[in-house]
């Protein structure tokens, strides 16, 4: 069976952190759009509070046909300490029956640095997973792993090293096979 990684970006970070994915596991590339306006300060107050009530959006595709995949990665950005609601639309959009799930959150360092991180982002990050297994399984899919990898702060370059030391040291790849 194939793997596929379906996320959504706003900033552009978590689609960096996506594509480095797919290239170090071998998956294929799914990108949501959501075709509400979130962009400028006003809309991404709004779209906190979209994220706090799990509001759902609209996003295209509406619709993935995950017939050919068994391994299926779902990725967002942590907004509000919830899945960004692209997320939240795009899982419960989803067929998860029988896949195996490794979703995945992005996360912004505060000024502080690692130590902070590990925690206040954690705990968000965390919490973000935790809400993304309860509507996956609700699906029927199988949360098999899952990644937290914090983006705010750090080069591009910083980025990608830390997803493909994340594979490694998660073994990730024993999944695609």
């Amino acid at each position: 069976m194939k793997t596929v990684i379906l996320f959504y970006s706003r900033t552009r970070k978590t689609a960096l952190v996506a594509k480095t994915l797919a290239q170090t596991v071998g998956a294929d590339l799914v990108e949501v759009t959501d075709l509400t306006d979130r962009m400028g300060p006003l809309n991404y107050f709004r779209s906190a509070l979209d994220a706090v009530r799990e509001n759902k959006t609209r996003i295209e595709p509406e619709k993935i046909d995950l017939d050919d995949y068994g391994l299926v990665y779902i990725g967002g950005p942590t907004w509000a300490s919830k899945p960004a609601p692209a997320i939240i639309t795009l899982i419960d959009h989803c067929d998860l029956q029988g896949k195996d799930v490794i979703p995945f959150t992005t996360v912004g360092r505060n000024t502080g640095g690692q130590d902070t991180f590990t925690t206040m982002g954690n705990r968000s990050a965390r919490q973000v997973i935790n809400r993304m297994r309860e509507k996956i399984e609700a699906r029927g899919g199988r949360m098999v792993n899952s990644i937290i990898i914090a983006t705010g702060g750090i080069s591009d370059l910083e980025i990608e090293e830390e997803v493909k030391e994340t594979v490694q040291e998660l073994d990730l790849s024993i999944y695609g096979i």
